[in-house]
């Protein structure tokens, strides 16, 4: 570990037990390295204005005033769209304008490339519904494994590898590249993308997917338009970010 992952390590892990302290000699152990050096970052910290002060005495140690000090926003990209999604199906509710900005502040604290990618997965994050009509019930995404390989296939713009099970319960193995997830409609959760075994689009119902896993190969750049469906009399909701 690095001087800088380390410094922020030190904090982060005397705010996760404050008020209570920690002594030099265990952090030392933690961190794999000398007292003396835990002494000096200590030292550099309290010197760039991190409120962290020495306990005295045999149990005595370093401490962090938690309430003067923060913590950084940190998201993910995968983080923001998840808190978009939740908003999203939330529908009217108390706040829901203040949620709504708490969700931009988020975005906006993010660096600018993390903040691109989070608003670039938001729009293959969509929800259907009819003009009018709430969320409605929303069922269980189906095997987890399976909706994680989704995510990270998205997040990572690679190819999926599926067993898909159809209507009549016929199972087969096809590469796909992820173009949409798109859930609402009937409350079922489906993935819109480009099947290679039928050589166009295809919706994956995701309870009808036995297995999935995430390949090496990054998908080619299609637009995201190519992947829309044609769902009579609904109406697709994007997740917004900003």
């Amino acid at each position: 570990m690095n001087r800088t992952d380390r410094l922020y390590a030190l904090v982060e892990d005397l705010r996760a037990i404050a008020p209570r302290c920690r002594s030099a000699r265990a952090l030392a152990e933690r961190f794999e390295v000398s007292v003396r050096t835990i002494e000096r970052d200590i030292t550099a910290l309290q010197e760039s204005g991190v409120p962290i002060y020495a306990e005295p005495g045999r149990k005595g140690g370093y401490a962090i005033d938690k309430k003067m000090s923060l913590p950084p926003l940190n998201f993910s990209p995968a983080e923001a769209v998840a808190i978009a999604v939740a908003l999203s199906q939330a529908g009217e509710q108390p706040f829901g304008r203040h949620a709504q900005s708490a969700l931009r502040k988020v975005v906006a604290a993010m660096p600018g490339p993390e903040g691109e990618l989070a608003r670039e997965l938001a729009r293959r994050v969509q929800l259907v519904r009819r003009p009018g009509e709430g969320a409605g019930e929303v069922r269980p995404l189906g095997a987890e494994h399976v909706s994680r390989a989704i995510e990270e296939a998205l997040l990572r713009r690679r190819v999926l590898r599926l067993d898909y099970a159809d209507a009549k319960g016929a199972l087969t193995s096809r590469d796909v590249e992820p173009g949409v997830f798109l859930g609402g409609r009937g409350g079922f959760w489906y993935l819109v993308g480009w099947c290679r075994l039928r050589d166009d689009v295809r919706v994956f119902r995701l309870d009808r997917i036995a297995a999935a896993a995430v390949t090496a190969e990054r998908c080619p750049d299609r637009p995201l338009e190519g992947f829309a469906t044609d769902v009579p009399e609904m109406v697709a909701h994007g997740t917004l970010l900003d």
